[in-house]
């Protein structure tokens, strides 16, 4: 029989972690490091009693179904006002302004430029929702015009501009939370705190999935009557900044590029930056020690629904220095997936999907020395939106980390954009942080897409833009 790990006392590690009585000691001992704690308060830091004055950009579906709404249905919890609503469509500018005006007192204002909003002085925070290719011109002028934000993910559309995103951060000190909601989850948060404890050991693998399936193809929304020429911004003219980068003005206006965007990879690299972010960004903030990935590789097809150029079918394999590998599937063609699980030398964690339970078994080699352990109502579940709002807001006040904040969102990017470059490039990723550089196999340098360098592509594997609607 195998000898059993002994503390200095002659006890084995079970009989230890019991007597030490608290898990903050055994944190202590272990000397693990918690993802996100520890950190010195920012120095600007608003009072606690401070309301904050919020301006959105970009109020389409998600800007304006999950955070005009649900923001403004706590607007008095969080102490917040409402002051501004930009999108580069009239009607939903005016839609959005008229809900917060008929549902509160706060003087709101809409727009049809973004600049409009981060000019005002009296705004201390902006949400940004628009489409992928805008996050980090609209987030780094914001920021920089001393306002904190939340953008929905992911963080941005290429590497290079990611990496400009962060150190606007670490330059200007803001707070940044990243729209994935099921970070905030309580399982994802007890997932760290058990790993902190030392009862994973070393990480080995961790797998999660976001499927779907659509039988009329995923993102086909209805295209809307009001979306027209006259109402919609749609290129950059006149001092105007429209929907499309200045790089993209061959692209004719197109309802259906409005609404389905994320079907083009001009605009996002679509299940790799829609679902996918939901499982990596829970997943790496469950390992209390978020890293940048050494290499990745990932497979898409599109076989199913021909009437896009992103993937119906996608698999993401990382690997991180510390040896840890993470699996993530993602379809828009089944909705059956994998399990939400992270595997350790010393146990494995069970995660449900929607945030409330959790289910750790040792290893069958280390069952004498950890006892199994089960949670179940773990909040936040569900719908954890307005807690990630809350949890953003109560950062800007208290100078701590967002659980998406600006480090974690910056390595989860690293995964998401290397998984598009070595899926459409056909190869393996690899990745210096320290250099900031992509090489495949062999050393040599891939260079990561950029505007130019996606302008030169002719948008992807499956042909020109404007034979698929453009």
């Amino acid at each position: 029989m195998s000898k059993k790990k002994q503390s200095p006392s002659g006890d084995n590690r079970r009989q230890f972690l019991k007597k030490s009585g608290t898990a903050a000691a055994a944190v202590a001992a272990l000397k693990v490091p918690v993802y996100g704690a520890g950190q010195a308060p920012s120095a600007n830091v608003k009072g606690a009693n401070d309301k904050i004055v919020v301006g959105y950009v970009g109020v389409g579906g998600r800007g304006f179904g999950a955070h005009v709404r649900q923001m403004r249905q706590n607007a008095e919890a969080n102490n917040i006002a409402q002051a501004a609503v930009c999108d580069v469509s009239s009607h939903r500018a005016n839609n959005a302004k008229n809900f917060v005006s008929k549902n509160s007192d706060d003087k709101v204002e809409a727009y049809t430029d973004y600049r409009k909003v981060i000019e005002r002085k009296d705004i201390d925070a902006v949400v940004c929702s628009t489409v992928d290719h805008w996050h980090t011109r609209i987030c780094v002028e914001a920021m920089d015009s001393g306002k904190d934000v939340y953008v929905e993910k992911p963080m941005t559309r290429y590497l290079g501009e990611a990496f400009e995103f962060y150190d606007a951060v670490k330059r200007t000190k803001r707070k940044v939370q990243v729209g994935s909601q099921i970070t905030s989850c309580g399982n994802f948060a007890k997932a760290a705190e058990l790993i902190a404890q030392g009862k994973m050991g070393p990480l080995v693998l961790a797998q999660g999935s976001y499927m779907r399936n659509n039988p009329k193809g995923e993102w086909n929304y209805r295209l809307q009557d009001w979306a027209t020429k006259g109402d919609i911004q749609w290129t950059t003219q006149g001092g105007k900044i429209g929907w499309l980068r200045e790089d993209m003005k061959q692209i004719g206006f197109s309802p259906d590029h409005y609404f389905r965007w994320r079907k083009y990879l001009p605009y996002c690299a679509g299940l790799l930056g829609d679902l996918v972010p939901h499982r990596l960004f829970p997943l790496m903030r469950a390992t209390g020690n978020a890293e940048f990935p050494s290499r990745v590789v990932c497979l898409g097809t599109r076989k199913i629904t021909p009437d896009r150029d992103v993937s119906d079918n996608t698999q993401v394999l990382a690997e991180f220095p510390s040896g840890m590998t993470l699996i993530v599937t993602s379809s828009s063609v089944n909705e059956q997936g994998l399990n939400e699980t992270i595997r350790g030398q010393y146990g494995t964690m069970y995660l449900s999907t929607n945030g409330s339970s959790l289910e750790y078994k040792p290893e069958r080699p280390f069952a004498e020395e950890f006892d199994p352990e089960s949670y179940t109502n773990l909040e936040p579940s569900g719908n954890t939106t307005p807690q990630h709002h809350k949890n953003w807001l109560d950062c800007i006040r208290n100078g701590e980390e967002p659980v998406a904040g600006i480090d974690l969102a910056m390595k989860v990017q690293a995964v998401i954009s290397l998984a598009e470059v070595a899926d459409r490039r056909g190869t393996m990723a690899h990745f210096d942080p320290k250099t900031r550089k992509i090489t495949d196999g062999s050393g040599r340098e891939i260079k990561a897409y950029d505007y130019e360098e996606e302008a030169k592509l002719d948008h992807g594997p499956y042909g020109p833009i404007k034979e698929i609607g453009g």
